[in-house]
């Protein structure tokens, strides 16, 4: 059996208590860990009662510490679980707070779907399939992700931001091949979680028109470059290498038979 011999408050931390056995430091315990045993001085504690107090201060620590974290915005558990683990929390204890934390209805993950869906719909222009990647990330159950999304981001508001990236990113690739630009277009809705089928609605909304006398500058550009590049070679060896080169760039054969003919290359 040991003895308290001495109890004193932490400097650093109000709340809480350090337990000295049999004039040595034995452990801390928050105030609520002090009451719940009645911690007083000379009282007696053996192992076993010793290990219960370090066990429910251990779950008090962590309680609390999870309850700060939640302070700055809602959390799923799966996050909850992960920050007391990187804290170093056994595994039983990271379990036992989020299903107390739970309980007391500071933990919910359908609500956290629906407010993280709702909040990316108004703030960002993201298509579903990132959103919904995020979530399963976040530990979101997929038919809890479904049931947001659903709920707060309708067919017509992805639409519209689609139609919306297409128009802003339409002048960044504008100076290449038509054919190009829409591929450009394309790819930077895909990265940002758009299906097919939405792209293909977004880009028929958003009626982009090819402009010939554009795209036949921008063929112009590139086929000087490549002009410099193989001007060396001659007949047959310079055509391929040139109509090659210019239609990996997304430029049909005519308009590439067209330069070379005003090149008189052909």
């Amino acid at each position: 059996m040991s003895v308290i011999t001495k109890i004193s408050v932490q400097q650093k931390n109000k709340e809480r208590f350090n337990i000295f056995l049999d004039e040595e430091y034995a452990f801390a315990v928050y105030e609520s860990t002090l009451l719940k045993y009645h911690l007083a001085k000379g009282k007696e504690l053996d192992e076993l009662e010793i290990e219960e107090i370090l066990y429910t201060d251990q779950i008090n620590k962590a309680y609390t510490s999870a309850v700060h974290y939640l302070s700055f915005r809602m959390r799923t558990e799966k996050e909850i679980g992960e920050y007391l683990r990187e804290k170093e929390y056994e595994d039983f204890v990271a379990k036992e707070i989020v299903v107390k934390l739970k309980e007391q209805g500071y933990l919910n993950d359908k609500e956290f779907a629906v407010a993280y869906v709702r909040t990316q719909v108004n703030t960002t222009q993201k298509g579903r399939g990132v959103i919904e990647q995020e979530l399963y990330e976040k530990g979101v159950d997929k038919a809890l992700v479904v049931e947001a999304l659903e709920a707060e981001y309708s067919q017509e508001q992805e639409l519209e931001h689609a139609v919306k990236l297409v128009m802003k990113n339409a002048p960044k690739y504008k100076k290449g091949a038509y054919k190009v630009m829409i591929q450009k277009i394309e790819s930077a809705l895909v990265r940002k979680g758009y299906s097919f089928d939405v792209i293909k609605l977004a880009l028929e909304e958003a009626q982009l028109q090819e402009e010939p006398s554009e795209e036949w500058e921008a063929l112009t550009q590139q086929a000087e470059k490549v002009h410099r590049k193989y001007k060396s070679l001659e007949g047959y060896e310079y055509v391929m290498k040139v109509k090659s080169a210019l239609y990996r760039k997304g430029f049909t054969m005519d308009m590439i038979d067209q330069w070379l003919e005003n090149e008189e290359r052909l």
